[in-house]
């Protein structure tokens, strides 16, 4: 594992920066992509001693930025390894015929072109070098609906059948891809879904044990260490506290 060059979309703050004090540890060479410059300066300065490490402020759903970042990553950084592709996030709860616009294309544009984007701009290089691990985080959501969940479970089902469909594109190289499915996950997830509304965030924790970043962290460390050969094709993780629902009934009554 030592001397690989990961890079992590996403990485300023909650499964992000989890994993990169995870593969810090594990004496990784990282490239650190997210929007909040001041949080990347500050894992960077964290980390520092531990990890060489390049870090890119940009936005995943502009192209032209992500093209310019990947394409002048400096010398040690530019054959990248693994792809952790983390960015993404949850706006708003409302039902379909009263959700915000602008926020279900916000979570096309962050979910899935950003995701993207950045697999079509590294893949490449791995394929010529014949290695290489692309991690897509996906989402329990992806496969289990829930009220409120519609473009942001569809967003995550598509990370989790674009994953599948990247493994039989690359059938016969050795560039692995792995789909990671978190559930209920205690970081600021919630916080931006509720836009900054602390209390409704805290309620959604309430009562569990819900997982923590460092337990998806783990979990990607776990899986980048398995040999060559091995494959992780989708992993769903769930809390103790979490399950499937029944089926939803709507019951008359007239």
């Amino acid at each position: 594992m030592s001397g690989q060059t990961i890079l992590i979309t996403g990485a300023s703050a909650g499964f992000g920066a989890a994993c990169a004090r995870a593969l810090a540890m594990a004496g990784k060479r990282l490239v650190l992509a997210a929007r909040r410059d001041d949080l990347l300066l500050a894992l960077q300065r964290e980390l520092a001693g531990k990890a060489e490490i390049h870090i890119i402020a940009l936005d995943v759903r502009d192209r032209q930025a992500v093209e310019a970042a990947v394409e002048s990553l400096p010398e040690p950084f530019r054959e990248v390894d693994v792809l952790i592709n983390n960015a993404g996030l949850a706006l708003g709860l409302e039902p379909a015929h009263q959700v915000d616009l602008d926020d279900w294309e916000t979570m096309v544009d962050t979910n899935i072109k950003g995701l993207m984007y950045f697999t079509r701009l590294v893949l490449p290089g791995m394929v010529a070098r014949n290695r290489g691990h692309i991690i897509n985080i996906s989402s329990t959501a992806g496969a289990w609906p829930y009220p409120g969940g519609n473009v942001y479970g569809g967003t995550k089902a598509f990370v989790t059948q674009f994953s599948r469909n990247l493994r039989c594109d690359l059938l016969g190289t050795k560039v692995r891809v792995t789909c990671i499915q978190p559930g209920m996950a205690e970081t600021e997830f919630s916080q931006v879904r509720f836009k900054g509304d602390q209390a409704k965030a805290t309620q959604v924790y309430q009562g569990t044990a819900a997982l923590t970043a460092e337990d998806i962290a783990e979990t990607v460390r776990w899986v980048i260490s398995r040999p060559a050969h091995v494959n992780v094709n989708t992993l769903e993780i769930m809390s103790i506290d979490q399950a499937w629902g029944p089926f939803a009934i709507h019951r008359h009554n007239d």
